[in-house]
């Protein structure tokens, strides 16, 4: 892509855009990372994170992250907390373990889709998704057919762009207990320093970066699935032109 050669230069003319942005799930491991690298970067201004809690920061960067606590089971009632928003980024997710099948419906669908809606009619432009590598809704896995299914409703959306991030397993610190990801990232790891495994990982600073470098490059499609890939080769850009 052309336009990367010149990601500096389109991170200074987005800033003088004054876009304001919101964040679902900045709670969770990728919400948080994207939340600091998108304070790092000073891209929008007006940040707002959208969430079932209140989260407490400490440091001086976030005393200006606006806060919107809203009941998911009564999405509806909380229309106000997505006015305004040029730019949404949805990192919502849970796993079958930890909410069972019905709770992954609800939010790895449901809540996602519902936020979607409300997002598009409160002005939003563009709406970036993080999915999953595999994500079909014919799938035959359980998940990745939930997954597959809140793509096709957000694509039918019809935001003036969307974007839609397939990672493959992330790797990341997560504060629950996943003993088989927690094996898998072990491994990944370590083989990551002697070979190339785009196609099976991606850390989690690639994967937002990516999803931050993405919202400042323009782009004519209306919609845009980025592969595991895709993913290393946006997220990457800054150390590519550093290297």
């Amino acid at each position: 892509m052309a336009e990367l050669e010149n990601i500096q230069n389109l991170r200074e003319n987005f800033k003088k855009q004054n876009k304001s942005c919101f964040i679902l799930g900045a709670s969770g491991a990728t919400g948080k990372e994207l939340l600091k690298e998108i304070l790092k970067q000073q891209l929008f201004s007006n940040v707002t994170i959208i969430g079932r809690r209140k989260l407490t920061f400490e440091e001086v960067a976030y005393q200006n992250v606006n806060q919107q606590v809203v009941d998911f089971e009564k999405l509806d009632e909380y229309s106000a907390a997505f006015q305004g928003h040029d730019v949404g980024f949805c990192c919502l997710g849970t796993t079958k373990a930890k909410g069972g099948a019905d709770g992954l419906v609800r939010v790895d669908r449901d809540y996602v889709c519902m936020s979607a809606e409300l997002a598009k009619a409160g002005g939003c432009k563009h709406f970036l998704l993080v999915s999953s590598s595999g994500a079909d809704k014919h799938s035959i896995f359980f998940i990745l057919k939930i997954k597959g299914e809140a793509e096709v409703k957000i694509e039918e959306l019809n935001f003036d762009r969307c974007t839609i991030f397939k990672p493959a397993l992330i790797l990341c610190e997560r504060e629950e207990s996943r003993l088989l990801e927690w094996c898998a990232r072990k491994i990944l790891g370590c083989l990551s320093h002697v070979m190339s495994i785009t196609a099976l990982s991606v850390p989690i600073s690639t994967l937002v970066r990516a999803m931050v470098n993405n919202a400042v490059i323009p782009s004519d499609k209306k919609v845009e699935l980025l592969e595991n890939k895709n993913i290393h080769m946006i997220g990457n850009q800054d150390e590519t032109k550093t290297s």
